[in-house]
C-alpha cells in the first residue's frame, strides 16, 4: 500500500488501536454599577452558598460534615463548616444528606471514534467529539486528555472552539493530538489511532517540533511490539522524543508494559506510563524513586472487566442512561464466551496488575486516573472513570486514596491548576451524590448534579440527547 506523504518528511499514517478546555464562563454582574466595590453586598448577591453537604475536598483530608461552599463566578471563595462560612445575600441551595466530591479527571482517553456499536474514522467528528465531552460531564469528568489519537485539524479546532465557551455542558477537552509510533504501513480503514511514523531521530524532532506548535503539552508514544506483531520502537528514537518534548517543555506519555521496557525508559527520563507496568520488582520500584516525577496512569477498567462481573453488572441502571443496550449486551457476550482457560489469565492478569498497582502505591509513586475510554472499553465515556475508582480499591487502595488519586493528582498530571479539589480559588467543578464514596467508592455512580465552573450540567437535557441519538 502506498504511504501517505507528510511535509516534514515523515508518513503519514493511521495506527490501529481500540478514544482545551472550555474556559470559565463570564459571569456578568447584574446590578453592580461601575463605582460600586468588590466587597459589597451587591456583588456578594452574584454569590451560591452550597450548604449541608459532607465535603470530600480531595486532598486526601477528613471530609468536612455539614460543610459549606461558597462559589462566585464560577470559582470557589470559601469552604468550611455551615455556619461557619458565609455570604451575605448569597443564593443558597440546600444539600443536606448529599455528599460533595470534586469533579474527576480522566487523564487518558481515546474519543471520536466509537458512536453506537461502531468504531470507525468515519466517526471522527466535531459533533462526535462533543458528544463525548458531554458524556463526560455527564459522569462528573470535567476534562479528560485524549492520549495521541486525534488527528487531522479537527481536534485543535474543536479544542479552541470549547475553550471559548461553547458548550456549557462539556468537560474539557485536551489532546495529544498524532501520537508517535514505529510502524510503517498501516490500512486506512483501521485507522482508529493517528501517528507519525518516525524511522530516524530527526523525524521523530520534527513531529515533536510539530506537535509544540500545536500547544501539545503531552506527547504520545509507544513503546510495545503488540505480540510480536509489529517493530518496536528503538532506545535511540524514544531517547531523541524525550529529550526534544523536553527542550520544548512538554511531556512524555508512552504506551509500555514490559518491565525491561520500562526500566530503560525511566532510565531515559519518561514523564508518563500510560498504562499499568505488567510486572513490578525491587529495581523497578527504585527507578521510580529516582525518578520521582514519573508517573503511572493504571487504566484498570478493561482488565478486570474481563473477569470481575460485580464489577460490571450493578451499574447497569446507570449506563443505561447514556449507553445502548445492545452495547452493553455485546460486552456481556464477550465475557460470558470466554473460555474457561481465557477467564483464568484474565484473572491471573487482573490479579498481577493489582499487585503492582498495590505496590507502586505504598512505594509512593504518584498515580493518576486514567481509563482508555473510548478504546478498549466499549466506548462506555465517562463511566470508566467510575469503574477505575472501583477497580484502585480493589487493588487495595482506600476510597479516599482512589478519589485523591482521580482529582488532585490527575488534575496536576494534566496541569490544571484550577482542577482537582475543592478549595479557595479553583474553579467550582464538583459533583454532588445521594451517597458517600468513603463507605462505598461505588456511590461514586450515584450522581444527583454536576457542576462545572459553578454552573449545573443539565444532565437530564443530556440524557434526553443521549436517548434520541440512538
Amino acid at each position: 500500500m502506498a504511504r501517505m506523504a507528510h511535509d516534514t518528511g515523515l508518513t503519514r499514517v493511521g495506527l490501529a488501536r481500540h478514544a482545551l478546555a472550555v474556559s470559565a464562563l463570564a459571569i456578568a454582574w447584574a446590578c453592580a454599577a461601575p463605582s460600586v466595590p468588590p466587597a459589597t453586598p451587591a456583588a456578594a448577591a452574584t454569590a451560591t452558598i452550597f450548604e449541608g453537604a459532607r465535603v470530600i475536598t480531595g486532598d486526601g483530608s477528613v471530609a468536612i460534615e455539614d460543610g459549606a461552599i461558597v462559589v462566585d463566578g464560577g470559582r470557589i471563595t470559601r469552604v468550611g463548616r455551615r455556619g461557619d462560612v458565609t455570604a451575605a445575600g448569597a443564593t443558597r441551595v440546600d444539600l443536606a444528606g448529599k455528599t460533595v466530591i470534586p469533579a474527576l479527571v480522566d487523564a487518558h482517553s481515546h474519543i471520536g471514534y466509537v458512536k453506537g456499536l461502531t468504531s470507525s474514522p468515519a466517526n471522527y467528528t466535531r459533533e462526535n467529539i462533543l458528544d463525548h465531552m458531554r458524556r463526560f460531564a455527564y459522569h462528573g469528568v470535567a476534562a479528560s486528555q485524549a492520549m495521541g489519537s486525534d488527528f487531522g485539524e479537527l481536534p485543535f479546532a474543536v479544542r479552541d472552539e470549547l475553550a471559548r465557551g461553547a458548550d456549557a455542558n462539556a468537560a474539557r477537552f485536551l489532546t495529544a493530538g498524532r501520537g508517535l509510533a514505529p510502524l510503517a504501513e498501516i490500512s486506512p480503514a483501521n485507522m482508529r489511532h493517528a501517528a507519525y511514523v518516525v524511522t530516524t531521530e530527526a523525524g521523530a524532532r520534527a513531529a515533536v517540533g510539530e506537535l509544540a506548535a500545536r500547544g501539545v503539552r503531552i506527547v504520545k508514544t509507544w513503546v510495545d511490539d503488540r505480540g510480536g506483531t509489529i517493530e518496536k520502537l528503538t532506545p535511540e528514537l524514544y531517547t531523541a522524543i524525550i529529550d526534544e518534548a523536553h527542550r520544548h517543555k512538554m511531556r512524555v506519555a508512552v504506551h509500555s508494559t514490559g518491565l525491561v521496557d520500562a526500566k530503560a525508559l525511566l532510565r531515559a527520563g519518561i514523564d508518563i506510563f500510560a498504562h499499568m507496568i505488567g510486572d513490578v520488582d525491587d529495581e523497578l520500584v527504585t527507578l521510580f524513586k529516582e525518578h520521582p516525577e514519573t508517573v503511572v496512569l493504571p487504566t484498570l477498567p478493561a482488565p478486570r472487566l474481563a473477569v470481575h462481573a460485580p464489577q460490571f453488572d450493578p451499574v447497569a441502571p446507570l449506563l443505561a442512561e447514556t449507553i445502548l443496550p445492545a452495547q452493553i449486551a455485546r460486552v456481556r457476550a464477550q465475557r460470558e464466551s470466554a473460555s474457561p482457560a481465557a477467564r483464568a489469565a484474565a484473572g491471573a492478569n487482573w490479579e498481577r496488575l493489582a499487585r503492582g498497582v498495590a505496590r507502586l502505591h505504598a512505594a509512593g509513586v504518584r498515580l493518576g486516573l486514567g481509563t482508555d475510554g473510548g478504546g478498549q472499553n466499549g466506548g462506555f465515556i465517562g463511566w470508566t472513570a467510575h469503574a477505575e475508582l472501583e477497580n484502585l480499591v480493589a487493588a487495595g487502595l482506600t476510597p479516599a486514596d482512589a478519589i485523591t488519586i482521580a482529582t488532585r493528582n490527575t488534575a496536576a498530571i494534566l496541569e490544571l491548576e484550577d482542577l482537582g479539589a475543592i478549595a479557595p480559588g479553583k474553579s467550582a467543578d464538583f459533583v454532588v451524590l445521594d451517597a458517600s464514596p468513603l463507605a462505598d467508592i461505588t456511590n461514586s455512580r450515584r450522581i444527583a448534579d454536576v457542576y462545572l465552573r459553578g454552573v449545573k450540567v443539565d444532565r437530564a437535557g443530556l440524557r434526553a440527547g443521549f436517548a434520541t441519538a440512538r
